[in-house]
């Protein structure tokens, strides 16, 4: 039976299951209909973050154009355009016992591609979740679903995994960033240029 979380709740993840180091963390999300013509693209990047929550360098922000940590313990499972259907949009791929000892966190977020173009935000985005999955059983450990009302935001940092002293913990984050990904990437340390 998978943990539930709400905003702000952090819960252990390999304590409780010890032996886990292979995971899969599964977002999703449905579009409301609106008139705006625009089809959404929402985008889902994870950021390998040090004890400053900064990136050690660019190659550690993990996007569906650089699908690998450069450890190879974060893959991005691909770029899913339309968000259609039921069931996980976008997939991560982590090997915990992999992970690099410089790396605290890993922050997982959703942002909308060309938001402001297409006059898009996450107001216009329901049923949004995140959720960790053993890889080799499939079995759902933990579920966040983003139960706020954003208007202007065009990015969410959903979650993050964090280390604890030997352990893996995950935090429901749920903050929203007007400014996107350039936003995200200002305050996580990559240059997007």
């Amino acid at each position: 039976m998978a943990v539930s979380l709400q905003k702000g709740q952090k819960v252990d993840l390999t304590k409780t299951n010890p032996g886990l180091t292979q995971i899969k963390v599964g977002l999703g999300w449905d579009t409301n209909k609106y008139d705006g013509g625009g089809e959404f693209d929402l985008d889902v990047s994870v950021f390998l973050l040090n004890d400053q929550g900064k990136v050690e360098d660019d190659k550690h922000f993990v996007f569906f154009n650089n699908p690998s940590s450069p450890d190879g313990s974060i893959v991005h499972s691909g770029d899913n355009r339309t968000g259609d259907g039921d069931g996980d949009d976008e997939v991560i791929e982590i090997d915990l016992s992999k992970v690099s000892a410089n790396i605290q966190k890993v922050a997982f977020t959703i942002t909308i591609y060309d938001a402001a173009t297409r006059n898009q935000n996450f107001g216009q985005v329901s049923n949004a979740y995140a959720r960790v999955l053993s890889a080799s059983s499939g079995e759902e450990l933990i579920r966040y679903d983003l139960g706020e009302d954003f208007s202007i935001e065009t990015a969410v940092v959903v979650g993050e995994l964090y280390r604890h002293g030997s352990e893996w913990k995950f935090s429901a984050i749920g903050s929203g960033y007007k400014d996107g990904l350039a936003g995200l990437a200002r305050d996580f340390g990559v240059n997007i240029g």
